[in-house]
């Protein structure tokens, strides 16, 4: 009888053991951060997971491109993302949104800007910009000797549609893209340092905006209808004969199921609000000053610690 009584008692103990392991396993005490290939947005992603960490939680940080994120968070391997840009991740954004797939977590106050861009000293050799249509009268100043008859545009691996924005305006441009934004930053440090003609893709908030001044090029003004509809604009026969929106929205998005699950981080991610000037410094701590990700977090946290100090609820902490 007593030997029966300890079976059915060691039984119970297996089962509860087995349904506790299993809550456990679905109330995981980890936050997943990815980290995209621009730098703003990996500084300021450690930024936010050190003050994750001050919430008990263990954080981990995931290398992927744009493109990955958003099946990552839809899934919840990925928690949330600070910095989605309107030009370049709005359409993947709104029809997720609109699906239930990611949770809208709210937008910054910064007005953003990805666009065409070259160094100021480019003006003195070509007096026509930042209008557009200067670009093919100076054509030449921007070409290799490989193709003197042609400019070339630098940019990376992301889709501006910057080929249909070619053809669409006729202008005698090649697109030359580069291996990441570290090289895209070396070679415009190369032909700054040399004064020589150069435009690339660039956009604001950045680290540019506070050591090298310069201006983007303005196309005809962005609408909708651009995208869509032919008739409309310079081209009747194309669509995007438009540049990007100039003042454009920076949101944040995260995993449909962050406000049930994990309350206090979802209420720290909807509280942060960055500013121009704040996402200028997380570039430039990394890029121009040439600290890690990880340091440049640190002061960059320490620079900013009133407007943490706003966003971080102290009834979290464990």
């Amino acid at each position: 009888m007593c030997m029966r009584y300890m079976k059915v008692t060691l039984y119970f103990c297996m089962c509860w053991l087995f349904l506790s392991n299993s809550y456990a396993s679905s109330k995981s005490n980890v936050i997943s951060i990815p980290l995209n290939n621009w730098m703003s947005q990996r500084v300021l992603s450690h930024v936010v997971g050190n003050m994750i960490e001050r919430y008990g939680f263990t954080v981990i940080y995931h290398d992927m491109p744009a493109s990955d994120q958003w099946g990552a968070m839809q899934k919840g391997l990925v928690h949330f993302q600070l910095e989605i840009w309107q030009q370049s991740m709005s359409g993947q954004f709104n029809r997720m949104v609109a699906n239930n797939m990611i949770a809208d977590l709210g937008v910054h106050s910064v007005v953003v800007r990805e666009e065409w861009w070259y160094p100021e000293y480019v003006e003195e050799l070509c007096p026509g910009l930042p209008d557009w249509q200067a670009l093919n009268q100076c054509a030449k100043l921007f070409a290799k000797k490989e193709n003197p008859e042609k400019g070339v545009f630098y940019t990376i691996d992301w889709d501006y549609q910057d080929a249909d924005l070619i053809r669409a305006l006729n202008l005698n441009f090649t697109i030359e893209r580069l291996e990441n934004e570290e090289v895209l930053w070396q070679k415009l440090e190369k032909a700054w340092l040399s004064k020589v003609p150069i435009v690339l893709i660039n956009w604001t908030p950045n680290w540019t905006d506070l050591h090298i001044p310069g201006r983007f090029v303005e196309f005809p003004e962005y609408t909708m209808a651009c995208e869509t509809d032919a008739s409309w604009g310079i081209n009747p026969n194309l669509v995007n004969d438009c540049g990007n929106p100039r003042k454009g929205w920076l949101r944040k998005a995260g995993w449909p199921k962050l406000e049930k699950s994990y309350p206090c981080v979802y209420e720290l991610v909807k509280k942060i609000d960055f500013t121009q000037k704040m996402i200028a410094d997380a570039a430039s701590f990394a890029v121009f000053d040439g600290n890690s990700e990880v340091k440049a977090a640190k002061r960059w946290s320490i620079k900013y610690r009133n407007e943490i100090a706003k966003w971080f609820d102290t009834s979290c902490l464990p």
